[in-house]
């Protein structure tokens, strides 16, 4: 793995954010990010605004040569970029003018998000109405489309905020159900077959090697393939804490040991869950699951500031403004936390 390649070392608080919020103000979203978040701030997602700018749907106005409608159905691609494709890749410059606006001098690590290949075939159909996970063909061109769209996203990005460490969020929720063959069909009365897990690690490699930036997979759900993950070159992972059982031990302390870090979910994406003032309770003890989770592998305290990030659990979106806001800063005050009581 190249050094462009390897999760940056946080100079504040190991904290940031899953990528979506509340609203449908570009601005105040960014300043809220960027204000809260000083060690890794986001790019924001704001899916309150419709389709486009929803994850998925912005995802597709990244692709290059492909193109996607909204259908009753969910997303489906078409032959030509049509309103929903330009009404994604309008909410996105909107949302960039407003990170560049927050963003001046900045030169530390910046993270954006994008949906991975497996979660965009799982998710999207094709124009006969089938999900493109069916068609290996469509899955490469998916993939391939993606691979060049990041690129060029990249490169802007590096133009707006010439000072910052990008690192890029792939998101794959559907990854484990496309390995273990749960993805419904469109009719929704069979399941797709199974991805060959040697299939959908090499598709991930590829996209990895090609952009050349530290990489995180987030996967909100059961049975994330950690292994997999840090064998396509991910350097990071981003999951929900509370999902994990024991049997994720041994992957996780693997992956501990060989560098890779955790954005370690443990703060709810809705709430609060308040104390009797309306305050989000209790930081340190957010952070408990993590603590236990390095007692219970043996690994090393002082390895809990440089290999963990502290995450809401999910995307912000559906919280109000105010608890996001708390949400954030509470993500911080445990990661502080991680930093100076690392027994």
């Amino acid at each position: 793995m190249s050094a462009e390649s390897t999760f940056p070392q946080l100079t504040g608080p190991g904290a940031t954010g899953v990528g979506s919020m509340p609203g449908t103000d570009a601005r105040e979203a960014a300043k809220t990010v960027t204000g809260s978040l000083e060690a890794l701030p986001h790019l924001v997602e704001l899916p309150a605004r419709g389709p486009g700018a929803d994850m998925v749907g912005r995802s597709l106005g990244l692709l290059v040569e492909l193109f996607a409608r909204v259908e009753p159905s969910g997303w489906r691609f078409g032959d030509h970029p049509g309103r929903d494709t330009r009404r994604a890749r309008s909410w996105l410059g909107e949302d960039l003018d407003a990170l560049e606006e927050h963003t001046q001098g900045w030169t530390g690590p910046l993270k954006i998000q994008a949906v991975g290949p497996w979660t965009l075939a799982a998710g999207v159909e094709l124009h006969r109405g089938e999900k493109a996970l069916a068609d290996p063909g469509a899955v490469r061109d998916i993939a391939g489309s993606l691979a060049e769209g990041l690129r060029l996203h990249l490169a802007d990005l590096r133009r707006r905020v010439p000072g910052a460490q990008l690192v890029l969020q792939l998101d794959e929720p559907s990854l484990p159900a496309v390995l273990a063959a749960q993805v419904p069909t469109a009719s929704g009365w069979q399941r797709l077959r199974a991805v060959d897990r040697q299939v959908a690690e090499e598709t991930l490699r590829t996209l990895i090697r090609t952009l050349d930036v530290p990489v995180a997979v987030h996967c909100c759900a059961p049975g994330v393939p950690l292994e997999l993950l840090r064998r396509a070159g991910a350097s990071a992972v981003s999951l929900d804490m509370a999902l994990l059982t024991e049997r994720d031990d041994d992957a996780i302390g693997e992956a501990v040991e060989g560098g890779t870090v955790l954005l370690a979910g443990v703060v709810p994406a809705v709430g609060p869950p308040a104390s009797e003032n309306g305050r989000v309770s209790d930081p340190a003890g957010s952070v408990g699951v993590v603590r236990t989770l390095w007692r219970r592998l043996g690994l090393d305290p002082a390895l809990l500031a440089r290999r963990v990030v502290v995450t809401p659990r999910c995307g912000l979106a559906g919280a109000s403004p105010a608890y996001a806001r708390r949400a954030l800063s509470h993500s911080v005050i445990a990661a502080q936390s991680l930093a100076d009581n690392p027994e």
